[in-house]
C-alpha cells in the first residue's frame, strides 16, 4: 500500500473505497499496492457494507437516433435493431454505456444474448448474430475494476437459443433449457464458474425448458414456465428447483405461475418474493399465493424488463408499439412509483438486463 501525504495505510483504505467505479482503472495503474488492494474481495465488502458501493442495471439495449424527418415521434430505430451495452445508475439518474466487445462487427450485440454479474464481473453468454442470424455459443466478461473485455471458453453442447441465465452474485453462472439448433427444446443445465474459466455440468431437468425464466434466490436456482418441443410456445405454469447445496433439484412445483405466460419478466425480490408484470399490473408471489401490490403507469403497459434490487424494482417498457421506452421505480416498502428520467439516445427496447453494484 502507497500512503497519500504520510496518512495511515487504514485513511488511505477509506479514501479508495470512496472512490467512483469509473475511476477504478485509473486508481490500479497509480501503483501495485493499490491494483491488490482494489482487486481483493474484502476491498469490495467493506465499500458495499460502508455504503459506497455504486448500483448499477446494466442491459441490452437496442440503439435509436433522434428522428430528424418530418418530425413525427422523438426517435427511429433501424430497421434491424442494433443492440448495445448500455447501464443506469438509478442513485444518480445517469445513464451511460461500456465500451462494445471487438469481436463483433461495428460494435453490436447478438441479439437475445444473456446478461449476469458475478462480484465485479458482467458475463455475456450466447445470442444470435445480427448479420447472419447463427447462433453464437461465446462468453465475454466485461471487469469493472480493469475496465476491459477477456473472452471465456464458449457455452458447451452446441447451438442453445431462449435459455434460461441466472446468477448466485458470487461466483457461478446458471444456464439452463433453450431450445438446440433444430428448434427442440432443452433439459439440460450448466454452470459458468467464471473465476476458473470453467463450465461445470448440472444434473439435467425433470422437463424441457424452452424461453423459461432462471432465478436465484437464497441458495437455489429457480427455473420458471417454459414449454417443451411438443407444445411451441405454450406456456406452461409449472417450475423447478436446484439446490446449489446437494447439487440435485428439488421438486416440481406445478401451479407455480398464476397463469400459462412468458415468464420473461420474473424477478427475485430481496424479501423473499417473487415479482412479475401481467396485464397492467406488478404482482407479487409469497408462500405461493400470487397478489397485485401496483398497477402499471400507462406509459409502461408494455413492460420489457424488470430488475430488482435492495427493496425496489427498474420497471422499463413503452405505452405501444413503437413508442420510446421508459423506466420507472417501484419502491416495494410502500409500492409508489417514481420516474427515472431516460435521454431520448438510451429510449431503445431492453432485451435483457441484471443487477451489479460495485
Amino acid at each position: 500500500m502507497v500512503s497519500i501525504s504520510g496518512l495511515p495505510d487504514e485513511i488511505v483504505c477509506d479514501c479508495l473505497i470512496r472512490v467512483k467505479y469509473d475511476q477504478f482503472p485509473t486508481i490500479t495503474s497509480v501503483c501495485k499496492g493499490w491494483k491488490s488492494e482494489v482487486e481483493l474481495p474484502e476491498f469490495h465488502r467493506r465499500r458495499k457494507n460502508g455504503g459506497y458501493g455504486q448500483k448499477l442495471i446494466l442491459m441490452v439495449q437496442s440503439r435509436v437516433a433522434p428522428n430528424q424527418g418530418d418530425g413525427v415521434g422523438i426517435f427511429k430505430c433501424p430497421k434491424v435493431p442494433l443492440y448495445r451495452f448500455t447501464l443506469c445508475e438509478p442513485d444518480t439518474g445517469n445513464w451511460g454505456e461500456l465500451p462494445p466487445i471487438s469481436a463483433f462487427p461495428g460494435g453490436s450485440l447478438p441479439m437475445f444474448c444473456q446478461l449476469a454479474a458475478v462480484g465485479s464481473d458482467l458475463v455475456v453468454i450466447g445470442g444470435m448474430d445480427p448479420v447472419t442470424w447463427a447462433t453464437s455459443n461465446s462468453v465475454f466478461v466485461y471487469n469493472f475494476v480493469s475496465a476491459t473485455w477477456r473472452q471465456g471458453t464458449d457455452l458447451p453442447g452446441g447451438p442453445r437459443m431462449f435459455f434460461g441465465c441466472a446468477s448466485d452474485s458470487d461466483r457461478m453462472v446458471f444456464v439452463v433449457g433453450g431450445h438446440d439448433g433444430g428448434k427442440n427444446a432443452l433439459r439440460s443445465a450448466l454452470a459458468y464458474d467464471v473465476a476458473k474459466d470453467e463450465w461445470i455440468p448440472l444434473p439435467n431437468m425433470e422437463r424441457e425448458r424452452d424461453e423459461c425464466k432462471a432465478i436465484f434466490q437464497r441458495g437455489k436456482l429457480h427455473v420458471i414456465g417454459g414449454y417443451c418441443t411438443e407444445m411451441q410456445g405454450r406456456f406452461e405454469r409449472s417450475a423447478e428447483t436446484f439446490d446449489t447445496s446437494t447439487w440435485r433439484w428439488d421438486h416440481i412445483e406445478e401451479d407455480f405461475l398464476p397463469i400459462n405466460m412468458c415468464p420473461r419478466t420474473c424477478v427475485d425480490g430481496d424479501d423473499g418474493a417473487v415479482y412479475m408484470c401481467r396485464d397492467g399490473n406488478v404482482i407479487k408471489q409469497t408462500f405461493g399465493t400470487w397478489q397485485t401490490v401496483a398497477e402499471l403507469p400507462a406509459q409502461m403497459r408494455n413492460p420489457a424488463s424488470v430488475t430488482a434490487w435492495r427493496g425496489k424494482l427498474l420497471v422499463i417498457g413503452c405505452a405501444g408499439f413503437g413508442e420510446p421506452h421508459m423506466a420507472y421505480m417501484l419502491h416495494l416498502k410502500n409500492y409508489t412509483w417514481s420516474k427515472v428520467e431516460t435521454p431520448e439516445m438510451y429510449c431503445g427496447h431492453v432485451q435483457s438486463s441484471c443487477y451489479l453494484e460495485i
